[in-house]
């Protein structure tokens, strides 16, 4: 289906989906397909799950939209809800992921400014992904998502991700950063995991240097990483933590969660959304917590995207092309050794939904729910296409 009206932002693929179980998605033509994307890590706890279902029903009778000039009583038992699952203590409800890290960056300048500092500036990271606003794709380490949009915001230091030593080396040359904002696991970036002490060190330079601590959780947060929140691996709290995608099970919700000296910087008039935390919106986030805890979809995430990782490296293992497994939770990648788009259009042919990101990272990220059978169904459909892929010469550029 053509879609004339619509501004030409997607290379679509020529697909639509008309209803979704669980794990599964059926086309227009009755053609079933396994979801191994999720809709970009946002339906965590799979498609149209009854509670999910049942709620928002019940929430469109009621009330769907009042507005942040009163007191919405779901925002307060949503965040009331973040605050205790992570350990912090306040949060403003936005619409998405790239909104929910604009506030991160709109604090840190506004705590730089409070430290009268005139020129705040944060740390980002290179191949990091955090929106494409203004603000959010000048903190992104991608000049492909940046080219076009100059001039970019100003504001923003560099360093290459996993390296400590590198944000030392700013701490002692930069006397206006205040914060730095990092992604745990690069999922924009080919699914890059964060060494174990990365995090720890991230902490002592920040309170060493009384810098913020901000983390983009957007994918990595509402479970899946095997966790809740990806930070809760490592033993470490952020002053800031930005959500979205998962949060709302696939109706539209971001959060920006702060603790202590973060969590008091804003006063009425310094920031705002109309439609951040609808009542619609929260009671889908509200029942998607409730699945997650009550179901214990953190343990399976970890029990099954362990599985798929494990049984990915033994069944591609000496397989030419194939450079890593690697990955957490239900967050996974398969670096090769060349750009494999093309992959993303065999898999849907074959009933998988995949998509690959950084060129050359085949990335799943399922819903959450998924079983050890359907796991199963996913790794044994895309392991021969790989091969299949890989057996094909590789284009000049890539050998290069």
């Amino acid at each position: 289906m053509a879609m004339p009206h619509i501004m030409e932002t997607y290379g679509r693929l020529p697909i639509a989906f008309t209803r979704g179980e669980g794990v599964w998605l059926w086309d227009r033509d009755g053609k079933r397909y396994l979801d191994a994307i999720a809709g970009v890590a946002v339906n965590a706890i799979g498609h149209c799950h009854p509670k999910l279902v049942a709620a928002l029903r019940e929430q469109v009778g009621t009330l769907i939209h009042t507005s942040n000039l009163y007191e919405v009583e779901l925002q307060e038992k949503l965040a009331a809800k973040l605050c205790e699952l992570s350990g912090m203590d306040k949060v403003f409800f936005c619409n998405s992921g790239a909104e929910a890290n604009e506030c991160a960056i709109k604090l840190a300048r506004y705590y730089g400014h409070k430290k009268n500092i005139d020129n705040p500036a944060v740390v980002v990271l290179e191949k990091s992904f955090h929106g494409r606003t203004l603000a959010t794709l000048s903190a992104t380490g991608s000049r492909k998502v940046q080219a076009g949009f100059e001039p970019l915001v100003s504001g923003f230091v560099r360093v290459p991700f996993d390296d400590l030593e590198a944000v030392r080396k700013v701490a002692a040359s930069n006397k206006n950063v205040v914060a730095i904002l990092a992604e745990l696991v690069q999922g924009e970036g080919g699914v890059c995991v964060c060494a174990p002490g990365y995090l720890k060190g991230l902490r002592e330079i920040c309170d060493a240097n009384d810098w913020l601590l901000m983390l983009d959780e957007v994918q990595t947060g509402i479970g899946r990483t095997g966790k809740m929140f990806g930070f809760q691996h490592y033993g470490v709290t952020p002053d800031v933590m930005a959500l979205a995608k998962g949060l709302g099970g696939g109706v539209p919700i971001g959060a920006c969660v702060a603790k202590g000296k973060a969590a008091s910087l804003f006063t009425p008039g310094t920031h705002g959304s109309t439609f951040g935390g609808t009542p619609l919106a929260c009671s889908a986030a509200l029942a998607t917590l409730d699945v997650m805890v009550n179901e214990k979809v953190c343990e399976n995430a970890t029990e099954v995207g362990e599985h798929i990782r494990t049984t990915l490296r033994r069944q591609l293992a000496e397989t030419p092309g194939v450079k890593e497994v690697r990955g957490q939770g239900m967050l996974n990648g398969i670096e090769l050794d060349r750009p494999c788009g093309d992959l993303v259009k065999a898999a849907m042919d074959k009933g998988m939904l995949i998509n690959v990101t950084a060129d050359n990272v085949v990335r799943f990220a399922p819903p959450l729910v998924m079983n050890k059978g359907e796991a199963d169904t996913l790794v044994n459909s895309m392991v021969p296409l790989i091969r299949e892929f890989l057996q094909k010469p590789a284009p000049a550029a890539a050998k290069a």
